[in-house]
Protein backbone atom coordinates (compact mmCIF):
# COMPACT_ATOMS: atom_id res chain seq x y z
CA UNK A 1 0.00 0.00 0.00
CA UNK A 2 1.16 3.15 -0.92
CA UNK A 3 0.82 5.88 1.53
CA UNK A 4 0.52 9.74 0.95
CA UNK A 5 2.38 11.87 3.35
CA UNK A 6 0.30 14.79 4.55
CA UNK A 7 2.27 17.54 6.82
CA UNK A 8 1.37 20.69 8.72
CA UNK A 9 4.58 21.87 9.48
CA UNK A 10 5.89 23.44 12.56
CA UNK A 11 5.34 27.72 12.03
CA UNK A 12 2.74 27.23 9.68
CA UNK A 13 -1.10 27.75 10.97
CA UNK A 14 -2.21 24.49 12.53
CA UNK A 15 -5.81 23.67 11.00
CA UNK A 16 -7.76 20.44 11.02
CA UNK A 17 -9.15 21.26 7.98
CA UNK A 18 -6.40 21.54 6.18
CA UNK A 19 -2.15 19.96 5.75
CA UNK A 20 0.00 22.53 3.94
CA UNK A 21 2.71 19.71 2.54
CA UNK A 22 1.55 16.62 0.39
CA UNK A 23 4.08 13.87 -0.29
CA UNK A 24 3.08 11.07 -2.99
CA UNK A 25 5.55 8.65 -3.24
CA UNK A 26 6.83 7.31 -6.72
CA UNK A 27 4.73 4.26 -8.04
CA UNK A 28 1.37 5.79 -6.78
CA UNK A 29 -1.65 6.73 -9.32
CA UNK A 30 -2.29 10.63 -9.88
CA UNK A 31 -6.45 10.89 -10.20
CA UNK A 32 -7.82 14.41 -11.46
CA UNK A 33 -11.16 15.13 -10.91
CA UNK A 34 -12.70 18.19 -12.89
CA UNK A 35 -14.30 21.16 -11.95
CA UNK A 36 -17.82 19.46 -10.17
CA UNK A 37 -20.80 21.94 -9.81
CA UNK A 38 -24.14 21.02 -7.82
CA UNK A 39 -25.78 19.47 -10.85
CA UNK A 40 -27.83 16.26 -11.24
CA UNK A 41 -26.98 13.50 -13.72
CA UNK A 42 -29.29 15.63 -16.11
CA UNK A 43 -27.08 18.50 -15.91
CA UNK A 44 -29.74 20.40 -13.97
CA UNK A 45 -28.55 22.65 -10.87
CA UNK A 46 -29.27 21.31 -7.83
CA UNK A 47 -29.97 23.47 -4.42
CA UNK A 48 -30.67 26.91 -6.13
CA UNK A 49 -29.66 29.91 -4.09
CA UNK A 50 -28.46 27.18 -1.29
CA UNK A 51 -24.82 27.05 -1.04
CA UNK A 52 -24.98 24.44 1.61
CA UNK A 53 -27.35 22.16 -0.56
CA UNK A 54 -24.89 23.13 -3.47
CA UNK A 55 -21.58 22.64 -1.60
CA UNK A 56 -23.20 19.05 -0.28
CA UNK A 57 -24.10 18.30 -4.08
CA UNK A 58 -21.09 19.38 -5.33
CA UNK A 59 -18.59 17.39 -3.07
CA UNK A 60 -20.87 14.16 -3.38
CA UNK A 61 -20.74 14.51 -7.34
CA UNK A 62 -16.44 14.37 -6.76
CA UNK A 63 -16.74 11.91 -4.96
CA UNK A 64 -18.80 9.63 -7.49
CA UNK A 65 -15.85 10.75 -9.84
CA UNK A 66 -13.16 9.57 -7.32
CA UNK A 67 -15.32 6.58 -6.69
CA UNK A 68 -14.86 6.00 -10.64
CA UNK A 69 -11.40 5.63 -10.13
CA UNK A 70 -10.94 3.62 -7.52
CA UNK A 71 -10.41 6.12 -4.75
CA UNK A 72 -12.32 8.11 -1.64
CA UNK A 73 -11.79 11.03 -0.07
CA UNK A 74 -9.39 9.47 2.05
CA UNK A 75 -6.97 9.28 -1.35
CA UNK A 76 -7.61 12.90 -1.58
CA UNK A 77 -4.31 14.83 -1.75
CA UNK A 78 -5.85 18.31 -2.70
CA UNK A 79 -9.07 20.00 -3.39
CA UNK A 80 -9.54 23.45 -4.72
CA UNK A 81 -12.51 25.32 -3.84
CA UNK A 82 -14.43 28.08 -6.21
CA UNK A 83 -17.01 30.26 -4.47
CA UNK A 84 -19.13 32.96 -6.59
CA UNK A 85 -18.72 35.90 -4.81
CA UNK A 86 -21.58 37.01 -2.26
CA UNK A 87 -22.17 32.96 -0.97
CA UNK A 88 -21.35 32.20 2.08
CA UNK A 89 -17.81 30.56 2.41
CA UNK A 90 -18.86 29.36 6.34
CA UNK A 91 -22.04 27.70 5.10
CA UNK A 92 -19.99 25.74 2.24
CA UNK A 93 -17.07 25.00 4.24
CA UNK A 94 -19.47 23.71 6.90
CA UNK A 95 -21.23 21.25 3.90
CA UNK A 96 -18.07 20.29 2.38
CA UNK A 97 -16.03 19.66 6.21
CA UNK A 98 -19.29 17.11 6.62
CA UNK A 99 -17.59 15.12 3.62
CA UNK A 100 -14.37 15.35 3.49
CA UNK A 101 -13.12 15.25 7.38
CA UNK A 102 -10.00 13.46 7.96
CA UNK A 103 -7.46 12.81 10.83
CA UNK A 104 -4.94 13.87 8.01
CA UNK A 105 -6.47 16.19 6.24
CA UNK A 106 -5.61 16.92 2.13
CA UNK A 107 -4.45 20.49 1.10
CA UNK A 108 -7.26 22.55 0.04
CA UNK A 109 -7.00 25.86 -2.14
CA UNK A 110 -9.83 28.11 -2.54
CA UNK A 111 -11.17 31.01 -4.06
CA UNK A 112 -13.84 33.77 -4.07
CA UNK A 113 -14.85 34.12 -8.53
CA UNK A 114 -16.95 36.42 -9.72
CA UNK A 115 -19.03 33.82 -11.26
CA UNK A 116 -19.35 30.19 -12.34
CA UNK A 117 -19.87 28.74 -15.71
CA UNK A 118 -23.23 27.08 -14.57
CA UNK A 119 -25.74 29.58 -14.52
CA UNK A 120 -26.76 30.24 -10.59
CA UNK A 121 -24.14 27.38 -9.40
CA UNK A 122 -22.29 28.95 -6.26
CA UNK A 123 -19.83 26.55 -5.71
CA UNK A 124 -17.20 24.56 -7.87
CA UNK A 125 -14.59 21.47 -6.49
CA UNK A 126 -11.88 19.93 -8.07
CA UNK A 127 -9.52 16.96 -6.56
CA UNK A 128 -6.35 15.67 -7.52
CA UNK A 129 -5.77 12.15 -5.59
CA UNK A 130 -3.46 9.35 -5.13
CA UNK A 131 -3.11 5.98 -4.64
Amino acid sequence: MIRIEKLRPEGLVHSPAFSHVAIVPPGATTIYVGGQNAVDADGKLVGAGDVAAQATRAVENAITALAAADATPADVVQWTVLIAKGADLGAAYGAIAARIASPEPPLVTAAVVASLAVPGALIEVSAVAAR
